[in-house]
């Protein structure tokens, strides 16, 4: 069965990558949740999309720049006012959460941009120190992190993210040690699918998010996708399952 999870959390209906998100997500009953980290200034592992906090919260400058203490003042609910004060989570915040719940977690190293030092040492640790190893999906767009992670700790998955198409990316998954390929839903078909299985990669297209595309994807039978409305999700795979 195909896997939803709650992309920054269930990030259309609630502010993108806060516990309340996360905790929507859980209610709804997705699968597991995505999220992002990097890290403040003084090395916490924080959960946020962008490399500054400009679009998110009601404050401006760079995540790497500022303290954890400073990151907690700003308000994250940006576009869902109504939810009040929502601060930015440490990945901590969201593992002692979490680690309750029976919810996969995806992580996303945003380290594409910002090369941040000992980040996958740090995530790792955290991983180690509440046991989720066999719940957690390491990704990101910076693919030597993700074989840096793979020497770390072998034990947990890493997926490559990718936006465009690519020659063979089995090949190079395998290259990589990667156990999924996480591509952009564009670069997707059927045949993409039964071809990333018979090379054992698994395959979670993102970001999906309108209703045709979630059953197109569950036809295909992707092994998860990334969607901002999980709960949407869930009602569409129930009747998408219901059809075949």
């Amino acid at each position: 069965m195909t896997h939803i999870f709650a992309h920054r959390g269930s990030a259309g209906t609630h502010p993108e990558n806060t516990m309340i998100s996360f905790m929507e997500a859980a209610r709804v009953e997705a699968d597991g949740i995505e999220l992002d980290v990097q890290l403040s200034r003084d090395g916490v592992v924080v959960v946020i999309h962008d490399e500054t906090v400009n679009r998110t919260t009601d404050g401006t400058g760079w995540v790497g720049q500022m303290t954890y203490r400073q990151l907690r003042k700003l308000n994250a609910n940006y576009k869902f006012k109504k939810y009040g004060f929502c601060p930015i989570p440490s990945l901590q915040e969201v593992f002692e959460w979490a680690k309750n719940t029976s919810l996969l977690i995806n992580i996303e190293l945003k380290n594409n941009l910002i090369p941040y030092e000992r980040l996958e040492e740090k995530v790792i640790e955290l991983v180690e120190r509440y046991d989720l190893a066999s719940r957690v999906i390491f990704s990101s767009f910076n693919h030597e992190s993700m074989a840096t992670c793979h020497q770390l700790a072998p034990h947990i998955e890493t997926a490559l993210l990718y936006m465009e198409k690519l020659h063979r990316p089995w090949s190079y998954a395998h290259t990589l040690q990667a156990l999924a390929l996480h591509p952009y839903h564009p670069t997707v078909d059927r045949a993409f699918v039964e071809l990333a299985h018979a090379n054992d990669l698994l395959v979670r297209p993102f970001t999906i998010n309108k209703e045709a595309l979630m059953k197109t994807m569950f036809q295909y039978g992707v092994d998860g996708i990334f969607t901002d409305f999980p709960e949407k999700a869930q009602n569409v795979r129930e009747k998408t399952l219901r059809s075949l």
